[in-house]
């Protein structure tokens, strides 16, 4: 979840300012989302219809990475008075099925996801000759304007991963072993292969990040077999919190960084265990992917001007871990 230069910073910062906390909705364990009859004022141009908008992500099983996702969107259906219906599937004909089932239900706008674009297109040209407005956010940069669809929130993965491999090259890194933990996903893969353009020197791994046990002994099996590795790069705080303890039990001295926080990471990177975190910020991902569609349905308007609205990368580590540490704990950060 970093955010990649110095230039896409201060866009990020100035593209989206946003600070709400809300409920979390989970499908995996979280508290269910809740509907608000509050009347945003949109009621005018809809005519005293409430909107609705599904919003269909990849998320799989136990990462806590999408529960910051759903806070922001429902934090923004609840200022706007909007009906959330959030559904999710990491396989990618699961994920097109969900976003066709939205279609068909006729909601007035949907966000999705595009860690798998081309598997998606269909369901999204779906969408497009229904006229239901349509967002991306979090995956996808790369591929939304060629499916048709008009915004995008997230991060540059691709910078993000580069400015990363050049903060481990100038940290004096020399092999880096960046952990892929969802086959398929362009988002991951380009992280990785920006992080190969800052250290040169860096292999992919392979894992299930569904089975963190599987996770931790693979990655404990690479650092015992190749002593030259000095830093591990993952691509979610779950995983690198499985990397925490394959270190401590392949008895390495290898340095872990991560992409997206959670508290546990939060925690580590105060603590010294994790050195940084590549934030994202999938709070205001959510939150303005929702946000997005109300003003479009409501008003008419169009963000991002033909351009990505950056959320990341941003740098979280020992110099800003204790002002972003509390936001962690609540999630929302």
């Amino acid at each position: 979840m970093w955010r990649s230069g110095k230039g896409a910073l201060a866009v990020t910062a100035a593209a989206v300012g946003i600070a709400i906390t809300l409920t979390a909705c989970s499908s995996t364990g979280g508290k269910k989302a809740t509907e608000s009859s509050k009347d945003s004022g949109g009621s005018v141009v809809t005519g005293g219809r409430k909107l609705t908008i599904a919003m269909v992500t990849h998320e799989a099983a136990g990462d806590t990475f999408w529960d910051k996702i759903r806070n922001g969107a429902q934090a923004s259906a609840k200022e706007h008075g909007i009906t959330l219906k959030y559904s999710n599937n990491d396989q990618p004909a699961q994920q097109a099925t969900l976003i066709q089932a939205a279609v068909d239900s006729k909601v007035d706008g949907i966000a999705t996801t595009l860690a798998t674009p081309d598997a998606l297109a269909g369901a999204v040209k779906s969408a497009e000759a229904a006229k239901i407005p349509i967002v991306a956010f979090n995956s996808g940069i790369n591929d939304y304007q060629r499916l048709g669809i008009k915004m995008y929130f997230g991060s540059d993965e691709s910078l993000a991963g580069e400015t990363l491999g050049q903060k481990i090259a100038a940290a004096g890194g020399k092999k880096v072993l960046c952990v892929i933990h969802a086959q398929g996903s362009v988002a991951l893969e380009a992280r990785c292969a920006g992080v190969k353009k800052g250290i040169p020197n860096t292999e992919n791994v392979q894992v299930n990040g569904t089975d963190i046990t599987s996770v931790t002994s693979t990655l404990q099996a690479k650092l015992q077999q190749d002593k030259s590795i000095d830093w591990v790069v993952t691509l979610g705080a779950p995983i690198a919190l499985a990397a925490m303890a394959a270190k401590k039990g392949a008895n390495s001295h290898a340095k872990i960084a991560t992409f997206d926080l959670n508290a546990e990471a939060a925690k580590a990177i105060k603590s010294g265990e994790i050195v940084m975190s590549v934030d994202q910020q999938p709070y205001v991902q959510g939150y303005e992917a929702v946000d997005s569609l109300w003003r479009e349905l409501t008003n008419g308007n169009d963000l991002g001007g033909g351009k990505p609205v950056l959320t990341g990368p941003s740098f979280v580590d020992s110099s800003n871990i204790a002002q972003i540490l509390p936001y962690a704990e609540k999630n929302t950060r």
